[in-house]
């Protein structure tokens, strides 16, 4: 379950690519500007931005100088109707990855960001380690002492998102929307259910703890 963050200021053009993305099963999250996009990176992880260039508040190209000097190095599929050598130096030169000019081919945007996240992933392994623990985005699997388990996917990304931020309380609102999307029908009986498995089936663990925080939601806590 890949995240991409869709940074475009046209109202049609952003919801026509968030459409798109969403129908080939990937997570999208939207901002209407530079500094909006800037704002969600703060309490959202992503895996990839398609990004504008002409955008209020904060441009592209400032956006992705603010993102590479502060050391992310979340690929960027710049997307613009600046289609001069000169507009496509200056992108690059910035931080982007890739450059795409409207009007977008929906094909080769998707064909471009499949391409992305292929040498995103060869560059960082999804894996997370706790102690002895190894959790394996990709594989879906969790790893410990030689003994893996490969878990239901949505059981396996909830694991992973408490795990990628202990002591972060998110809500139940937070990962139903992040797991689950927007547009689905979950409810608090199905996040509990996910959280009483992952419990059950990690029971004993000594490396991490799922814990409830009342009225609020649940956190993670690593104990390595």
């Amino acid at each position: 379950m890949f995240h991409i963050l869709v940074a475009e200021d046209d109202p049609s053009a952003r919801k026509l690519m968030e459409v798109v993305l969403r129908q080939e099963g990937y997570t999208v999250h939207t901002a209407k500007d530079g500094q909006e996009a800037m704002d969600l990176l703060d309490e959202q992880h992503v895996d990839l931005i398609v990004l504008d260039i002409m955008m209020p508040r904060m441009d592209g190209l400032t956006f992705t100088k603010e993102l590479r000097d502060a050391g992310i190095n979340t690929p960027i599929l710049m997307v613009t109707a600046r289609d001069l050598p000169a507009d496509k130096r200056q992108g690059f030169l910035a931080g982007t990855d890739d450059y795409m000019t409207k009007p977008v081919d929906e094909e080769e945007m998707l064909l471009r960001i499949q391409a992305l996240l292929r040498r995103s992933r060869s560059a960082s392994s999804k894996e997370m380690h706790i102690g002895s623990v190894v959790l394996d985005y990709d594989a879906l699997t969790v790893t410990r002492d030689g003994d893996s388990q490969t878990l239901p996917p949505k059981e396996f990304y909830l694991l992973y998102k408490l795990l990628s931020s202990p002591g972060k309380i998110f809500t139940r609102i937070q990962l139903m929307d992040e797991i689950w999307g927007m547009e689905s029908d979950t409810t608090d009986y199905t996040i509990n259910v996910h959280i009483n498995r992952l419990r059950k089936r990690f029971e004993g663990w000594p490396e991490f703890e799922i814990q409830t925080v009342r009225g609020l939601g649940y956190k993670a806590v690593k104990k390595v």
